[in-house]
């Protein structure tokens, strides 16, 4: 792999030029392709096999007016009856004029006996029914919809509106998370390098990378439905891995200058060391973020495989372009230094003792960092990893230090992680609804203003469909609903034409996020239901938004096991082949699950529990959306690996060259430690930059990935994994346990 890497490097950089031109052409070839043949972005939510798809599925067939999307209006007058002679006059003409939009079935007057109105008169409920999908309406619909509320709302009633359609118009924005996020990347790079020339390609290597993932994701969306939330995942994703691949890369190409190779030679060995770490870890994400397939849930899915191509774009860029600028730029690309204060060197101690409290099978006590020569060796290495850093001395230090203090340290960082995990086991699944959007979005007036004035069961109502019906089980239906103590009120049945199903509408007591909502859906499918309908031989699915929610949380909680199993089996099978070192994989996927773990844990405490949240601009706790667990744990083992394996290749390279498995974890951690926690502080802030989104599960995300990357980036990368590879000594490299030019290392 690395002769072919090298051969790679070498051939871009030789012919910059040419690469350049072929970047281009393909990246135009497919920008066309992308807007001429490619697809559009949808919502569509669908779970093959829940019963809340089934009960959808009956009405849409049973009943044509059912329509494929809907929207809700909300009616209130705060002073007044809305059945005044005007202003019932308004409503009407405002429904009629909905009903000639475009793409609109049917539309619900509640002042003409439809929808339903409060007790007071005060606020009115209808639907708006459309005969197509919600990706088909756009934005538009509702715009058409809001236009229409204009004459009513001139005689003081206020209308507001909800729903899958409202939502299209209400997609947030990654034009200004993406604007921070690469401003701050910015700074960082330029203090990690020191040289704005170096500190630009990485950037630019990510736009070039998303430009090319944007395009093949608006191909894949002409095959396969693309959700609306994706592209924002995948430019979130695809800006911090990019920029991270090639500060790698360009890391590497600086450090073989200052060993003196020619610029060609450079580029060969930067892609060559720097470029296989790049394809393992790359491979790893890609293949981690491709296990949300197993998911079942067709959205979920196609999540992935629009990251996945986003991640692909990204490694291309870096194993390719990136080296032909390389190639362009030779010793240039350390120009433009930044009038930062000169940093002095760090003395380093000569002959410092390398611990030695492990057995490492008797024959690494006596182990000591004593021959200054050794010693200064691993200060040059380090210095030619980060080329114009003073801190070469610090790292190495700290490397010496941890490795005296392994053990303490090991346990320090283990118990740091299971602190941060902890309030993972009060983690609730679930949905936020608008009444968690903000306060001026109509979603969220809609929702308050039913809340107040009807109560909050009427913000999660069930949709039952009772197939083959009679007249005796829908009245033991009902009966059974009405008596049982969450459920505030059960319509009376609407019977399809040929009489083969019926539809009622329960309103609970509870908002759509409580646990009392939750248990009446079970306890509706799984007693109530069946006691009241066998007789008669009627079968009853609950369907609406509210159970739909609920099946996706309950979806995620059988299948994630299974996604996790594949993800970890499928990263160690890929670490176990570059490395050859079983330990090594299954160090690995531990230390990437308990990262995953604190940012689970630091979710809910932010979330559930509500610390900080007002900060993120969320006025009230909310339940960990039932998708978040899947995804990050996809995208966070995929990235765990991006540190490891260029720590681990550090590693490796210094213990097959000296045999010396506490001096190897010294030098890879001394020539990577400033690399990698200059790369997670860019990551980091790009995904901290999307909390600033107005949307919740965007909001998670990018929380949930900060917190990941910071904690595997410092205390796992930094401390616990240098500390357990010292405890482990020879062993982690079982069964290579060779030393320099393949002579065995007995020591």
């Amino acid at each position: 792999m690395e002769r072919f890497l090298d051969r790679l490097g070498r051939a871009t950089a030789a012919h910059p030029w040419r690469t350049l031109a072929l970047w281009l052409i393909g990246a135009i070839a497919l920008l066309t392709a992308g807007q001429t043949v490619g697809g559009d972005f949808v919502n569509d939510f669908r779970i093959p096999g829940a019963e809340s798809q089934q009960a959808a599925d009956l009405a849409r067939k049973a009943f044509p007016g059912y329509g494929a999307a809907s929207a809700e209006i909300v009616w209130h007058s705060p002073d007044g009856d809305l059945r005044t002679p005007d202003r019932q006059a308004v409503i009407t003409a405002m429904t009629a004029a909905i009903r000639a939009q475009p793409g609109v079935s049917a539309v619900e007057d509640p002042l003409a006996g439809q929808g339903v109105v409060s007790p007071d008169g005060r606020t009115a409920i209808g639907t708006v029914r459309y005969d197509r999908d919600v990706g088909d309406l756009g934005p538009q619909a509702y715009h058409r919809l809001d236009t229409a509320a204009g004459a009513a709302r001139t005689h003081g009633v206020q209308v507001t509106f909800r729903g899958l359609v409202v939502d299209l118009a209400f997609e947030p924005a990654t034009g200004p998370a993406e604007a921070v996020g690469l401003g701050v990347a910015l700074l960082v790079l330029l203090v990690a390098f020191g040289s704005a020339v170096a500190a630009g390609l990485p950037i630019l290597i990510a736009l070039a990378g998303l430009a090319v993932g944007t395009a093949l994701m608006l191909v894949a969306a002409a095959v396969t439905e693309i959700p609306s939330a994706a592209p924002i995942v995948a430019v979130m994703l695809g800006l911090g891995a990019g920029i991270d691949y090639a500060l790698f890369v360009v890391t590497r190409f600086r450090a073989a200058l200052t060993d003196g190779l020619p610029t060609i030679a450079a580029a060969g060995r930067a892609v060559a060391t720097a470029g296989h770490a790049v394809i393992f870890a790359g491979a790893t994400v890609v293949v981690a973020i491709l296990g949300l397939l197993f998911t079942g849930i067709p959205f979920v899915g196609a999540m992935g495989i629009a990251t996945a191509l986003t991640v692909t774009a990204m490694m291309l860029a870096a194993l390719t372009l990136l080296p032909a600028l390389l190639g362009l730029l030779g010793p240039h690309v350390n120009r433009w230094h930044l009038p930062l204060p000169a940093r002095r060197a760090a003395r380093t101690p000569t002959a410092a003792p390398v611990a030695a409290s492990g057995a490492d099978d008797g024959r690494d006590a006596d182990v000591r960092d004593a021959d200054e020569g050794r010693d200064a060796d691993v200060r040059e290495r380090d210095r030619r990893s980060n080329p114009g850093s003073g801190s070469a001395g610090w790292w190495t230090r700290w490397g010496r230090h941890l490795d005296r203090h392994r053990i303490g340290y090991g346990l320090g960082a283990l118990a740091v992680l299971l602190g941060l995990t902890a309030p993972l086991l009060s983690l609730r699944l679930g949905t936020p609804d608008d009444g968690n959007q903000l306060r001026h979005w109509p979603q969220r007036q809609a929702y308050d203003t039913v809340r107040r004035e009807l109560g909050p069961g009427w913000n999660a109502p069930l949709v039952l469909a009772v197939r083959q019906p009679t007249d005796d089980s829908l009245a033991q239906l009902a009966g059974a609903l009405t008596a049982d103590p969450e459920v505030g009120l059960v319509t009376p049945p609407v019977r399809s034409s040929d009489g083969t199903l019926a539809l009622l509408t329960v309103v609970p007591r509870h908002a759509p996020q409580d646990q009392q909502v939750t248990d009446l859906v079970h306890r509706i499918r799984r007693t109530l239901g069946p006691a009241a309908l066998a007789p008669d031989g009627a079968q009853v699915a609950v369907g609406g938004h509210t159970a739909y929610m609920i099946d996706m949380a309950d979806a995620v909680a059988r299948r994630l096991p299974w996604v996790v199993l594949g993800v970890v089996l499928a990263a160690s099978l890929l670490l176990v082949a570059m490395f050859r070192a079983p330990l090594i994989a299954l160090k690995a996927a531990l230390m990437a699950m308990l990262s995953i773990g604190a940012a689970y844990g630091v979710l809910v405490a932010v979330f559930q529990w509500g610390w900080g949240l007002s900060l993120l601009g969320v006025d009230q706790p909310v339940p960990i959306m039932s998708v978040v667990p899947m995804l990050l744990f996809a995208i966070l083992f995929g990235l765990s690996m991006d540190y490891e394996v260029f720590l681990l290749s550090s590693v490796r390279e210094e213990y097959r060259r000296t045999g010396d498995p506490h001096r190897a974890v010294i030098t890879g951690l001394a020539g990577t430690g400033r690399v990698i926690t200059a790369a997670a502080t860019i990551m980091a802030v790009v995904f901290i930059s999307f909390a600033a989104i107005d949307d919740t599960l965007v909001k998670m995300i990018g929380i949930g990935l900060a917190t990941a990357v910071l904690v595997d980036a410092t205390v796992i990368r930094v401390v616990l994994a240098p500390a357990v590879l010292g405890m482990l000594g020879h062993r982690a490299w079982w069964p290579d346990t060779t030393g320099p030019a393949g002579a065995p290392s007995g020591r």
